[in-house]
């Protein structure tokens, strides 16, 4: 018992460097831990970083595997990346399912960073006074995805948890109706995410009531797809503009807008 209480007193980042020692051990039967530990840039598809996170090439460049950031955490939520795991070893990581992110508005585990790997200007706006003030609200840590398969509220099952946990509610997640093709008669409260609110924090995955989590986080590069500069929405403000500068003569791109719409679909094949 005594030597259990003593392993709960070590600090992460001293069990982080024992994990280390043991891995040796595991590298000289098979060297899998030593090759995790020499290539940092291995990294994992879906690795989630702390609020502030800058770009992921950056941030293995910046981060010196400190652990202050893991320390400062004071729910434990993030973990350090460990020999043969496929993360980089000695940097910080979420696990949302099992310890999501809980938003301190302090944002403790970016303001502690020593190198930078972690922004506070990324995470940061100014108040009344036009002073700079940290705001947890602007990370984007990742974006939340929805598997509309297995989310029982897509089955015509009232559920919210995931709305309920949000804590940018209304904004990030919000319930949507929708019509029951299955019965025809009952509608569907279906959560829909918005991309533009999403901090990727995580608190939907831990409190969604599925099995495996139908509501995920994923790194935003990976969620989102990238629109074309061409295009432009009218209804924004800054892409209006654009349409005003659009020069007179268009550049056509394709034989099909040579034509007009009514003589391209007059073709014989059509």
């Amino acid at each position: 018992m005594q030597s259990e209480d003593r392993e709960e007193k070590v600090p992460e980042r001293r069990k982080f460097l024992l994990d280390v020692v043991r891995g040796i051990g595991a590298a000289a039967v098979g060297g899998l831990a030593w090759t995790g530990l020499l290539d940092g840039k291995q990294v994992h598809a879906t690795l989630l970083r702390p609020p502030g996170a800058v770009p992921e090439p950056e941030f293995l460049a910046k981060c010196t595997k400190c652990g202050l950031c893991v320390e400062a955490c004071p729910y434990k939520a993030l973990a350090l990346g460990k020999p043969g795991d496929g993360r980089p070893v000695g940097t910080p990581f979420f696990r949302m399912r099992e310890d999501p992110c809980r938003m301190c508005r302090d944002i403790p585990c970016t303001a502690i960073c020593p190198t930078g790997s972690l922004a506070p200007s990324l995470v940061s706006d100014r108040d009344e006074q036009g002073r700079g003030r940290l705001n947890v609200n602007l990370s984007k840590i990742g974006l939340a995805v929805i598997d509309r398969e297995t989310c029982i509220a897509f089955w015509g099952i009232q559920c919210d948890a995931c709305y309920r946990s949000c804590p940018v509610l209304d904004k990030a997640i919000t319930v949507e109706p929708a019509r029951n093709e299955r019965t025809g008669q009952h509608a569907i409260l279906a959560p829909v995410v918005h991309s533009d609110h999403c901090t990727g924090c995580g608190m939907c995955e831990h409190a969604c009531v599925t099995k495996k989590a139908s509501i995920f986080v994923l790194p935003r590069e990976l969620a989102m797809g990238a629109s074309d500069g061409r295009y432009i929405r009218g209804w924004e403000g800054a892409d209006e503009e654009r349409m005003r500068d659009l020069p007179e003569e268009t550049t056509t791109v394709t034989p099909r807008s040579e034509k007009s719409p009514l003589e391209y679909l007059n073709k014989d094949e059509f």
